[in-house]
């Protein structure tokens, strides 16, 4: 959790950023996230260099090249130079030079560096107009400590939760709480190999990856898993660059050192180097509506027939995953119940094919002040055999904020997310009130999740949360829409004996009259 003093940090970076000319907090991250790399290689070489000295060996590894450079306009100068901790010192006006000039050139040729990112800043346009706004966001980023990694990891989060007040860029973000509690449900183990096929910013796969901090440490201890985690777990693929580098960027600060983020436009490319690769899906997609049959996969066609991106997802969802694979990914509502052959198909081979574990119906003001549309997490196991057998289906009505276009909290920050009252210094969490749990109700769809195969199984249709024999959903067409098998609570009739009912009635008409004759003699 960030403190207000490094909020204010950061407000006062962003609010440079506006001052100087740069409105668009898309451009504004972008070139944060430039500038933070550029200091992460700065701090990289300075490990190296005090590496080497400690163990009075030549560096292994150089960032930083010895000599000059030969690529900036103005070529010549040393590469030592071009290190943040140099030039963050020079005057304004020759900072802008080394910077324009040399580090962002340096930056673009990175590209067959071993990392991801230096392969995403191949196109990096420095976009900052004045030397005097490079060098108070220099400062600013310089008084900000980036060697804790949580630290580093909040301070970004932070950041990118700024791209939701762009109004129309908000759809790149998930809120953070509805993320927790797709991992928490879906429970990353060490061996996973993970998957979101619309990346953006990454926020699934960070949440995965700090799951797996969380609760399983050990995977730090053990080489082979260590490597796994930092080099083989993490997979995400975007069409857009600036997405694809903010994306990486997420992940480098949260402590993953080179997860697998690369260009690729899942829906019309095909699939055969990813197909049956993937343990677990996580994903929010965009539905942007219809796509021509020319322009979609013909891998995907052959799942389900349709240009209706929502459906090519799921279908793409079933061909990345390997068999086994489970899912947590955001649909909206029209999938659950939409009455075209697509629709229809798709929802049976869920049911049939596969093993469709549960549903979660989401309030419709979850993505406000965005989108307004109603949506709905899906949950499901890739086995290529059926094997469904009951589906669980929870109303989740609260997530803890409004559900109007303010989206105010409602209630104090430790009560919110899945786990309330659990961080980095309370590992044990507390338990909601009655009260408090009608305003938030994600720890509860958590803990019934967990319960889906025992307890949840007895709960009556007019609970919150209820289990569906596959049987019933069969019959019902695959309707997968939660108010098609919910059950309503009805008051029960108040019987009293006529008598009681006449002489009540009797006494309603004697007020009546007295009534009339005050009014009478009033007028």
């Amino acid at each position: 959790m960030l403190t207000g003093e490094l909020k204010n940090k950061i407000d006062a970076v962003w609010n440079a950023f506006w001052s100087g000319g740069i409105a668009n907090p898309l451009e504004v991250i972008e070139q944060i996230t430039y500038l933070l790399f550029i200091r992460g290689l700065d701090d990289a070489h300075t490990r190296e260099e005090n590496k080497a000295n400690r163990l009075g060996k030549p560096m292994e590894r150089r960032i930083f090249p010895a000599g000059k450079d030969d690529i900036g306009k103005a070529g010549g100068l040393a590469y030592e130079e071009m290190r943040w901790s140099r030039f963050r010192n020079k005057a304004p006006a020759q900072m802008f030079a080394i910077v324009a000039d040399h580090v962002f050139p340096f930056i673009r040729t990175m590209a067959g560096a071993d990392t991801a990112h230096a392969a995403h800043m191949k196109d990096a346009r420095f976009t900052i107009p004045t030397p005097g706004l490079l060098a108070k966001v220099v400062d600013l980023l310089a008084d900000i400590p980036m060697e804790d990694r949580d630290t580093k990891g909040d301070l970004y989060e932070y950041m990118l939760g700024k791209i939701a007040s762009a109004g129309q860029n908000g759809q790149f973000r998930t809120p953070r709480h509805i993320i927790e509690l797709m991992v928490e449900m879906m429970a990353p183990g060490p061996k996973d190999v993970i998957c979101d096929p619309a990346s953006g910013t990454c926020g699934f796969l960070v949440g995965a990856g700090e799951y797996l901090r969380d609760n399983h440490p050990g995977i730090f201890r053990d080489e082979k898993q260590r490597k796994h985690f930092h080099e083989g777990m993490f997979h995400g693929f975007d069409f857009d660059g600036t997405m694809l580098r903010i994306g990486s960027m997420n992940m480098l600060l949260h402590g993953v050192e080179q997860p697998d983020i690369r260009y690729k436009d899942s829906l019309a490319e095909e699939h055969g180097g990813d197909a049956d690769r993937y343990s677990l899906v996580l994903a929010n997609p965009p539905f942007a509506g219809s796509l021509d049959y020319e322009t979609t996969a013909k891998d995907l066609q052959k799942i389900v027939k349709t240009k209706k991106t929502e459906l090519l997802f799921l279908a793409l969802f079933l061909k990345l995953l390997k068999p086994g694979g489970r899912a947590a990914v955001i649909v909206p509502d029209g999938v659950l119940f939409g009455s075209s052959t697509a629709h229809k198909a798709i929802r049976k081979m869920l049911v049939e094919d596969h093993r469709l574990d549960g549903i979660v119906k989401l309030p419709s003001g979850v993505f406000r002040p965005y989108a307004g549309v109603s949506t709905a997490i899906l949950l499901f196991t890739k086995t290529n055999s059926g094997s469904t057998d009951f589906v669980w289906f929870y109303d989740l009505k609260a997530d803890g904020f409004s559900l109007d276009d303010k989206r105010t909290p409602l209630l104090p920050a430790e009560k919110l997310g899945v786990a309330p009252g659990k961080d980095a210094r309370s590992i044990s969490g507390f338990t909601l009130s009655d009260e408090e749990t009608l305003k938030n109700n994600l720890p509860d769809a958590a803990s019934r999740w967990a319960e889906r195969v025992g307890t949840e199984r007895e709960r009556a249709r007019v609970e919150q949360s209820f289990c569906v024999p596959k049987a019933e959903i069969a019959a019902a067409d695959y309707d997968l829409s939660l108010n098609r098998y919910k059950e309503m609570v009805h008051a029960a009739a108040e019987h009293r004996a006529p008598k009681e009912i006449i002489a009540d009635l009797k006494v309603l008409e004697l007020e009546i009259l007295e009534s009339l004759n005050e009014l009478e003699g009033m007028l």
